[in-house]
C-alpha cells in the first residue's frame, strides 16, 4: 500500500529459506580425464545422463581431455546427484563441487 506521501512504494516481504538458497544452482558436476575412457564413451554419457546435445558434449570431451577436467553441468546438489552416480557407474571419474 503507497501512501501519497510515502516516497518509497510499498514492497511485499517474502521468505526465503537459507536452506533453499544454498540449495539453487551454486554447485559444478565435474568430469575428470583418465586414460582409459574413450571420447565415444565419455560422450555418449554425456548426452544420456546430463542431456548434452552432440556438441555440447563433444566440446565438454575435448576440455575434460586437454584441462584434465571440465564443469559439465550445473546445478542444486539435488539434481546434480544422480547424475554424478550415473556418470560414475559408466566408469568414468566425476564429482560435484
Amino acid at each position: 500500500m503507497n501512501h501519497s506521501n510515502d516516497p518509497f512504494p510499498y514492497i511485499e516481504e517474502s521468505e526465503v529459506l537459507v536452506e533453499d538458497m544454498i540449495d539453487i544452482e551454486s554447485n559444478d558436476l565435474i568430469v575428470y580425464n583418465d586414460e582409459f575412457n574413450t571420447f565415444d564413451h565419455v560422450i555418449k554419457i554425456l548426452i544420456k545422463v546430463c542431456k548434452h546435445t552432440n556438441e555440447q558434449a563433444e566440446q565438454c570431451a575435448i576440455t575434460i581431455h586437454y584441462r584434465g577436467k571440465c564443469a559439465v553441468k550445473k546445478g542444486s546438489i539435488t539434481e546434480l546427484k544422480p547424475m554424478c552416480e550415473a556418470i560414475l557407474n559408466a566408469g568414468i571419474q566425476a564429482t560435484i563441487e
